[in-house]
């Protein structure tokens, strides 16, 4: 497997830094702005990208002694104290349960555009959709 490029160890070092960002650390990577999005996506199935990843999250664990798991805990401990108060503060429960979400990185909609049966993706459309389309 070939090793990150520069550009890419800055990308990963960004995302782990702005709280798991892909489009805003393709960003401050210097990706161009019009594409910046469609470069994360990408980036984040790249091997030498996700090693990279992975390295920044172990110094994160490292340098605060504290891992995601243990993050985990204390906020499903903090929700179930939210819950089980004599006057329960659903607040701060859906805070704790928006925080796990997000350490787990499941705060990102993700927004499916191929067909209700998954038999065709945009491209394959706009690919079937040019066969038929009248020549101006």
């Amino acid at each position: 497997m070939r090793k990150a490029t520069i550009r890419q160890k800055l990308f990963a070092q960004e995302y782990c830094a702005n709280g798991y960002n892909a489009t805003k650390a393709a960003l401050s990577a210097g990706y161009a702005e019009k594409n910046a999005r469609q470069c994360a996506s990408a980036l984040l199935k790249q091997g030498p990208v996700i090693k990279e990843i992975e390295k920044f999250k172990r110094k994160i664990e490292k340098r605060h002694m504290i891992t995601i798991d243990q993050l985990i805990e204390e906020l499903e401990e903090a929700r179930q104290i939210a819950l089980s108060a004599e006057t329960p503060q659903s607040s701060a429960a859906i805070s704790a349960t928006m925080g796990k979400a997000k350490l787990c990185g499941l705060d990102k909609q993700i927004i499916d555009h191929r067909s209700s049966d998954g038999s065709m993706t945009p491209k394959q459309f706009n690919d079937f959709y040019a066969e038929f389309k009248p020549e101006s």
